[in-house]
């Protein structure tokens, strides 16, 4: 008989939890909640679980489920540029990315045959999701392995968005059902399609195709101190030179594909820009008036692919913390020297450290995107 666990009311989430790593050890079948729809799923380490699940679904593309988007590591062997901006910053959430299996290797071979064909969609490619539902998190972070889940796409439509459709739908085939509501969504997530230079929706989903094109933009950070003064320039300088050369205006930046922010590692949030700075860039058409500052936090950093800091100390400062960043975070001083920091200075300080940092911002968007592109 199908045991249904109300996750909101349980006395003992632990012991439901546990419950639930045991019966698919057991090679049972277990209903859980994502943001999307219900999924179903088994150990892949146990043959018997993954030949309930494909009788239950002998159709549709199988997803393996992870607990972060840092595990995708252990089962790719080239990483796809897109698919790593994808993970960092789509999951977790609505998102499933399919990878070719000519680079899927490292852990996916110890899952076993029977899993690995399963995982293996008609297409050739490999999915994998992270949800950010609770539920589905603690039961990962305690299994030996990630679960290959259901397709969310079923010949019905999708998988059922509660509890109860799911014991309707499948009844004793499904062991154990986690009960933690209506999904969010109630519509399956958006399955990309990632190759080496490009991506595309291989499965229409809750991501629409602009915020894809935005998760898969350049995201460039410049960072200082408190965020008020070097930082701000920098971005603000930087969206210029880079849109006079990219021949197109500020607001069409992200669509061609570039991000661009700027924080402080000592910044609080929603400090305006400095005065001087505020005045100084006025003079090149440049509106600094409503900058607020922003801390450098470990999301930014997630997110960011290129982090540009004004002094050696602020690099450092960062890789403390940070060493595995090493190659995306660099001074933005091409010859490694740092940009003085003019706050309390007078217009003299402000306008040589602006000549500073727009020299630097020159020599990175000349290689960046030669003239001639």
């Amino acid at each position: 008989m199908t045991q249904i666990v109300e996750i909101r009311r349980s006395d003992d989430p632990r012991d439901a939890i546990h419950r639930a790593c045991h019966r698919l050890a057991e090679g049972d079948l277990v209903a859980f909640p994502t943001e999307t729809v219900y999924l179903i799923a088994c150990n892949p380490l146990n043959p018997v679980g993954m030949k309930n699940l494909i009788a239950l679904q002998p159709q549709g593309r199988k997803s393996l489920l992870l607990k972060s988007c840092f595990e995708l590591w252990d089962y790719v062997q080239r990483m796809p540029s897109h698919a790593d901006k994808l993970s960092r910053r789509g999951w977790p959430g609505p998102l499933t990315i399919a990878l070719d299996q000519s680079i899927i290797g490292g852990l996916f071979q110890d899952l076993g045959e029977t899993a690995r064909n399963a995982l293996i969609a008609k297409d050739g490619t490999v999915s994998f999701r992270n949800s950010a539902q609770n539920v589905l998190l603690d039961v990962l972070k305690l299994c030996p392995v990630p679960l290959v889940a259901c397709s969310e796409q079923t010949r019905q439509g999708f998988m059922p968005r509660g509890a109860a459709e799911v014991a309707s739908q499948f009844g004793d085939q499904v062991a154990m059902i986690f009960d933690d509501g209506p999904c969010r969504y109630g519509e399956p997530s958006t399955v990309v399609r990632v190759d080496d230079d490009r991506w595309e929706i291989a499965e229409a989903g809750v991501v629409s195709d602009c915020t894809l094109k935005r998760l898969c933009s350049e995201i460039y950070i410049f960072v200082c101190t408190g965020n008020t003064c070097r930082s701000p320039m920098a971005e603000a300088l930087f969206r210029k030179l880079l849109a006079e050369q990219l021949k197109c205006s500020d607001e069409e930046l992200l669509d061609r594909g570039f991000n661009i922010l700027s924080a402080g590692l000592s910044a609080g949030n929603g400090a305006p820009a400095s005065r001087e700075a505020v005045n100084l860039l006025a003079e090149d058409g440049i509106d600094l008036r409503n900058h607020e500052s922003q801390p450098l936090t470990e999301r930014l950093l997630l997110h960011a692919d290129h982090v540009l800091t004004m002094t050696r100390s602020h690099r450092q400062t960062i890789l403390s913390d940070y060493p595995d960043l090493a190659d995306r975070v660099s001074l933005l001083s091409s010859d490694q020297s740092d940009i003085a920091d003019p706050y309390g200075g007078g217009p003299r300080d402000y306008a040589e450290c602006k000549t500073s940092i727009e020299q630097h911002l020159k020599k990175l968007i000349a290689n960046l995107i030669p003239s001639n592109s």
